[in-house]
């Protein structure tokens, strides 16, 4: 399990207004936490785009392995426990793992 990468991950159960479900997630922290901790720093996706200002919107290919055009849901960032991840689809690029990283910069600072 390693950064920029994206799952099939069982968020189910959730409470409130978590994304829930077996949904597609985007690792977003980094390896070295990958390698040593139980869980990884990830952030959904969805296939209802909303455009929500810096969520970055990913078009399906054969890199990426989603089946639908999804924007990833940075303010839903959270750690996930590894268990929950079920199968690698893909990877984003690092020109969209940036994207992230600024979204959350901006969210955090603002």
């Amino acid at each position: 399990m390693r950064q920029k990468e994206i799952w099939y991950a069982d968020l189910n159960p959730t409470r409130g207004s978590k994304q829930s479900g077996y949904r597609p997630i985007v690792i977003i922290s980094g390896n070295l936490l990958n390698t040593y901790l139980k869980v990884v720093i990830a952030c959904p996706l969805t296939s209802k785009i909303k455009n929500y200002k810096g969520n970055l919107i990913i078009e399906p290919n054969e890199t990426n392995g989603l089946e639908t055009k999804s924007e990833v849901l940075t303010f839903h960032v959270r750690s996930v426990s590894k268990v929950r991840l079920v199968k690698k689809i893909g990877t984003i690029s690092d020109a969209e793992l940036k994207t992230i990283k600024t979204c959350l910069d901006e969210i955090l600072t603002y």
